[in-house]
């Protein structure tokens, strides 16, 4: 069967995540499921890079899929933008080769969480920004960061419990951002566990408003304790910003 590759944006606001889900039809996967099997007419599974949570955006999110005969995909892309909702956006559609998977095959995410330090409220970004009125101290906040990078066991920084699956990730870098009324923090990694960007932007955050010490990040690590770290920031602040893939 053909395999291909669907390249999206969307915001999250209104939905409840990425995942299909039995008790509603309001994710991204099922709106995006149910528009290509009315356009192809079989029945259409995708499989994403990433699972984002409800209210989570993405810039970049990456799916594939499998269908029982060749597509004209310029013409399928032009038929499937007119019937998404205005929210969800299809970038590109290409043929990919028969062993891409969408998330299996992909070797690291960058994920951008952004915060409006400005006190003149925005409407325009109000969607995609966390308030938090007045400075933060970057620099404190690059020195606890810079704790964080490589290779660890990140149940600290984790909203699952018990979990049998790994909790040991890669992250390759963090970078912040600042800007006369927004700070934005980028995290890149090989993958990332539930809520674990929005908990490591938290603590971060309480490190650069004076709440907690940047030397505790090694610490709280170690501790693989949950209750160690800070505050689960908002979803609204969050974007899946792009995606990586082995160069074929």
């Amino acid at each position: 069967m053909p395999n291909y590759r669907l390249t999206l944006c969307y915001e999250g606001t209104r939905y409840r995540g990425w995942q299909k889900q039995g008790n509603t039809e309001n994710t991204i996967q099922g709106k995006l499921e149910a528009a290509l099997s009315r356009l192809l007419m079989e029945p259409v599974e995708l499989s994403g890079c990433g699972r984002t949570d409800a209210g989570v955006h993405a810039r970049e999110q990456v799916c594939s899929f499998r269908v029982g005969s060749a597509l004209d995909c310029e013409k399928t892309l032009r038929e499937l933008r007119a019937v998404l909702p205005e929210d969800i956006g299809a970038m590109s559609l290409c043929e990919a080769a028969p062993r891409f998977h969408a998330r299996l095959s992909c070797t690291g995410k960058t994920y951008c969480y952004r915060v409006r330090t400005s006190e003149t409220p925005d409407v325009f970004t109000r969607r995609f920004v966390l308030p938090c009125p007045g400075a933060l101290d970057c620099a404190a906040m690059r020195s606890a960061a810079s704790a964080l990078l490589g290779r660890h066991d990140f149940s600290a920084f984790c909203s699952l419990k018990n979990s049998k699956k790994s909790t040991v990730r890669t992250l390759f870098s963090i970078e912040i951002e600042e800007s006369a009324d927004e700070v934005r923090l980028y995290f890149t990694g090989d993958g990332f566990l539930y809520n674990m960007v929005r908990i490591l932007t938290g603590t971060l955050l309480e490190v650069g408003l004076g709440k907690r010490d940047a030397q505790e990040m090694e610490s709280i690590l170690a501790s693989r304790d949950r209750a160690k770290a800070g505050f689960t920031a908002p979803a609204q602040g969050l974007t899946l910003w792009s995606v990586s893939y082995e160069k074929a």
